[in-house]
């Protein structure tokens, strides 16, 4: 909540809202809470106006979002922003966010905004929104919450808010880190600064489990032992004042062997500060994270308890979600048998009278079963904190609000292979009618250049193609923003799109099931967003796609499907002749 007044002057009462600057112009808008306001007027009076913007949302919990009624820029004609959030599996993004617009709530609707806005959903990978590489990492907290590794300029910037220890021993900062704390600090490994929930003191965490937020001592140890130069902590607890955080950030600085390894101070508001230029160089990879998300297709959880009260409380937290709950009591390996669905997750409870984790060690043992997520529920068992990468130690008690959490954030985790698009019933008919257009495969047609140079104008992308779909490859009638020439058909997203009449989108590649690893996702040139429109002749036979591409996800409304669909049967008239 937000907490002004005389005691909060000095790092101030708003909630979360940060703004970083390329030294391009590149706009981000870390969280829109109630800083939002001063921000906005802050950026009206700067100028030029920000006429181009992007905000990047943690987790839609209200102290992150309440500012976005109250910021200038969204109401001004002509400006355009992006926002990015993390998904689940219930209603659209720009429904989450409107929420608390709602007659009820607020006197206006989005309605009233002036500016144009874009939605766009986010898993774990990386993306990139102009010069700026922007990493994601799932965080721990009772709703899925993601956190920002920033690249751009020479330098690495973190915000990681809302977090909570994945161990609760880790929160006294005390003793070696392990399983997803380590992975969790592997994440800030040589950042320039690291912005990091730090909400409670130790002493205060044992009446704060489940509540989302770390401690500041664990803080300091997952930036510290990660090699982090800076760390400003952050989301400070309404009860801490001006005064108090001088204190826990003193406390802190005394704390740290050897003495300045690591610049530790308290985030406050109007704060500017410069890392223009402090390394030589970002690696960047050439690929997204190996961890993708979940695809459209339903999730399969397989629970193994014989306690009937887990069992119910699991039920609870899958209910309204696209996830099949497969219960076993057994205790034995599981086998894949006839007319069982595989699992992407595995739930153990941690109490189990034959021992959960030599369970899971035989799990394990099965080389198809190497890295499927394990989660074990409860237990006292303290090894099952440390099983390994893919496995995390729930601890009870634990709501079921947290189960939920982990479980979406397990299964949105969850890698699979991508689909190859099936082959049309009537190929051998459709290979023929493309055969007689006599099309010459070289690209550099104007007659079928200004389509692509259309499409990209009118969508705003980087990539635009005439993709013809042949027996074994794809390759490019035309083709705007890059200079392949073909692909193979296996890794074709058009080879899809010739299926139905329609438009085929893809909002975001990583959380679809069919193109998810798919090679051109996860590597170059690492298509996050697709739109494609059949091209059919007048035989009725598709042979390829008008089609729009990027390396960001984004939506893509009904007008724009019927924009793209016009221009595609403008190109199909093109097509006609050659028939002819």
């Amino acid at each position: 909540m937000a907490k002004p007044g005389p005691d909060t002057i000095r790092y101030g009462g708003n909630t979360s809202c940060v703004q970083v600057t390329s030294d391009a112009g590149t706009l981000l808008v870390i969280d829109c809470g109630t800083g939002a306001h001063g921000l906005g007027q802050h950026l009206m009076k700067e100028g030029p106006k920000p006429a181009r913007g992007h905000v990047l949302i943690s987790h839609t919990h209200w102290d992150h979002i309440q500012g976005i009624p109250f910021f200038t820029p969204f109401f001004i004609p002509g400006n355009k922003w992006d926002f990015y959030a993390p998904k689940g599996f219930g209603e659209s993004l720009r429904e989450t966010l409107a929420g608390q617009m709602e007659y009820t709530y607020f006197p206006i609707t989005p309605e009233a905004f002036g500016a144009e806005l874009n939605y766009n959903n986010l898993s774990e990978g990386v993306f990139r929104i102009d010069d700026v590489v922007i990493r994601t990492r799932y965080l721990n907290h009772p709703a899925l919450t993601i956190a920002f590794r920033i690249e751009v300029d020479g330098a690495v910037v973190i915000y990681a808010c809302d977090h909570e220890p994945h161990s609760r021993e880790a929160a006294d900062g005390v003793g070696q880190l392990d399983g997803q704390d380590l992975a969790h600090a592997e994440f800030l490994r040589d950042a320039d600064l690291v912005i990091h929930d730090a909400q409670y003191l130790a002493s205060e965490y044992a009446g704060k489990v489940g509540w989302g937020h770390s401690t500041v001592e664990y803080t300091l140890q997952v930036c510290q032992s990660a090699n982090v130069k800076q760390l400003a902590i952050t989301h400070h607890d309404p009860l801490r004042t001006d005064d108090a955080i001088d204190q826990v950030v003193a406390k802190l600085r005394e704390s740290i062997t050897p003495a300045g390894a690591i610049e530790v101070f308290g985030a406050a508001e109007g704060m500017i500060l410069d890392y223009r230029g402090t390394r030589s160089s970002i690696v960047e990879e050439d690929t997204a994270t190996a961890d993708q998300a979940l695809g459209s297709r339903e999730a399969i959880v397989l629970l193994i308890t014989q306690d009937q009260a887990l069992l119910e409380k699991m039920r609870q937290s899958v209910a309204d979600e696209p996830i099949f709950l497969h219960a076993r009591e057994s205790a034995s390996v599981p086998q894949t048998r006839e007319n069982e669905p595989v699992a992407g997750l595995i739930l153990i409870d941690g109490e189990l009278p034959a021992g959960a984790l030599a369970l899971a060690r035989a799990i394990r043992a099965r080389p198809e079963m190497a890295t499927t997520p394990i989660l074990f529920l409860g237990g006292t068992e303290p090894t099952l904190g440390n099983f390994g990468e893919h496995s995390e130690w729930l601890r009870a008690p634990f709501s079921v609000e947290y189960a939920r959490s982990r479980i979406r954030t397990w299964t949105m985790r969850g890698a699979f292979r991508w689909l190859r698009a099936s082959i049309p019933e009537n190929e051998s008919e459709r290979l023929k009618a493309l055969r007689a257009l006599n099309l010459v495969e070289a690209s550099g047609d104007e007659r079928f250049d200004r389509y692509t140079r259309l499409a990209a104008a009118l969508f705003d992308v980087p990539y635009a193609l005439v993709s013809i779909v042949d027996d074994e490859r794809q390759w490019f009638k035309s083709k705007y923003g890059t200079e392949i020439e073909q692909t193979p058909r296996d890794v074709s997203f058009c080879a899809h799109a010739i299926h139905a009449p329609d438009v085929m989108v893809v909002n975001d590649a990583l959380t679809d099931s069919r193109f998810g690893d798919n090679p051109t996702v996860v590597g170059p040139p690492n298509v996050r967003f697709y739109a494609g429109t059949p091209l059919v002749l007048p035989s009725g036979h598709a042979i390829g796609t008008l089609c729009i591409l990027d390396d960001r996800p984004r939506e893509f409304s009904d007008r724009d499907r019927a924009r793209l669909a016009d221009l595609g049967g403008l190109l199909e008239a093109e097509l006609s002749r050659f028939a002819a």
